[in-house]
């Protein structure tokens, strides 16, 4: 079975329960899994090592991750309009996957979590693009196409799923976004499907 990385880093649980719904659209492709791993944190303090399991939540990403998964579907809280900081760590080691071509021709989407409605949902998603495009994948997005895109009222973009957390950081995505990071994950399985060799 071809596998999608659907790959999060979550520090109130909103991003991961948004993985959880893109994990969940990409097995309703026949064919298709996901392949669930979290990004470690980062932090000033560079001499101690991150264990190499988390506590809880998925296992950390390894580079056979990347090698082997045919999709990515990556997610992040929003930090001031941009990926969080170990979102962007882990981007900036993939050195050996860009001179490999190891991520090429494969598609990636996006999903990200905000505290308000305008707290930089689309310009965290479309900066999580530019790496991906260095990398030489193919965006995927949700079209309108998507009745619940033209209806929501919290998260959901055409330039990836989101969640609007609100002011008291409530984990939960509604049933708009939950459906809309569903379509997400099952559109991405399926463009997967068609451009795996």
């Amino acid at each position: 079975m071809a596998e999608i990385l659907v790959l999060y880093f979550s520090r109130g649980g909103s991003v991961a329960r948004l993985a959880r719904h893109v994990a969940r659209g990409v097995g309703e492709v026949d064919g298709m899994s996901a392949r669930v791993r979290s990004v470690p944190p980062v932090a000033s303090v560079t001499q101690t090592a991150a264990p190499p399991v988390p506590d809880d939540g998925a296992p950390y990403v390894e580079p056979r991750d990347v090698a082997e998964c045919i999709g990515y579907a990556i997610g992040t809280p929003t930090r001031f309009g941009n990926m969080a900081a170990p979102v962007k760590h882990w981007f900036d080691g993939l050195t050996a996957e860009w001179t490999s071509g190891t991520m090429v021709g494969k598609p990636a989407a996006t999903f990200t979590s905000t505290a308000t409605m305008h707290g930089g949902q689309e310009a965290t998603l479309l900066s999580m693009h530019v790496p991906l495009l260095h990398h030489g994948c193919v965006i995927v997005g949700i079209p309108y196409t998507e009745p619940l895109l033209s209806s929501t009222r919290s998260g959901g973009t055409p330039y990836g799923a989101s969640h609007v957390a609100g002011p008291h950081d409530d984990p939960q995505p509604t049933d708009e976004e939950a459906a809309l990071a569903r379509a997400l994950g099952r559109r991405l399985a399926q463009v997967a499907q068609r451009l795996a060799p």
